[in-house]
């Protein structure tokens, strides 16, 4: 199973690759889909959309993990957050990608085993969970990897269980 982890934001949208087949887990890509501030809003959403669109056409994973907006004493940064998240959803759907969401909680328990663990921890567990040589680069991809493991784990559990993974 192909899963496309993402990690929603306007000016960076962290995207992760994992290929795994519920014991093993192979890393096909990683990285961030940026957008410039001097555009504006609905150009960076466009500009997503477009990056977003074919990424999915060069690697057409199974299925997306994204995670779940969290409350942000910024309300400016999660409406624009939430903005990116909408254009990220909207392009999964026209493409027919079926979407897990998960919280960071989530996330950081699937990955850590502890729901407080912080960044330098989850990266840690990243790079050992997929083998790498260092620590993947930058957070928001690392974020990616991280929601992308966390449906592979989850998954898993529950095709053990007989229940539906992250899916809405």
């Amino acid at each position: 199973m192909l899963v496309l982890g993402l990690d929603p934001g306007l000016a960076t949208m962290g995207y992760g690759l994992i290929e795994g087949d519920g014991r093993t887990l192979q890393t096909i890509a990683y990285g961030v889909l940026r957008t410039p501030a001097k555009l504006a809003t609905s150009d960076r959403l466009m500009l997503l959309h477009q990056e977003l669109t074919t990424l999915l056409n060069q690697y057409r994973p199974n299925v997306a993990a994204v995670e779940e907006l969290f409350f942000s004493t910024n309300a400016r940064t999660a409406i624009l957050v939430g903005e990116a998240r909408g254009a990220m959803l909207l392009t999964l759907a026209e493409a027919g990608i079926v979407v897990a969401e998960y919280t960071p909680l989530q996330v950081k328990q699937a990955i850590t085993g502890y729901g407080g663990a912080d960044k330098v921890q989850m990266q840690e567990m990243v790079r050992l969970l997929l083998g790498l040589s260092e620590k993947p680069h930058p957070d928001d991809a690392a974020d990616a990897l991280a929601i992308s493991i966390c449906h592979h784990h989850s998954t898993r559990l529950n095709t053990l269980l007989g229940e539906q993974p992250g899916g809405r």
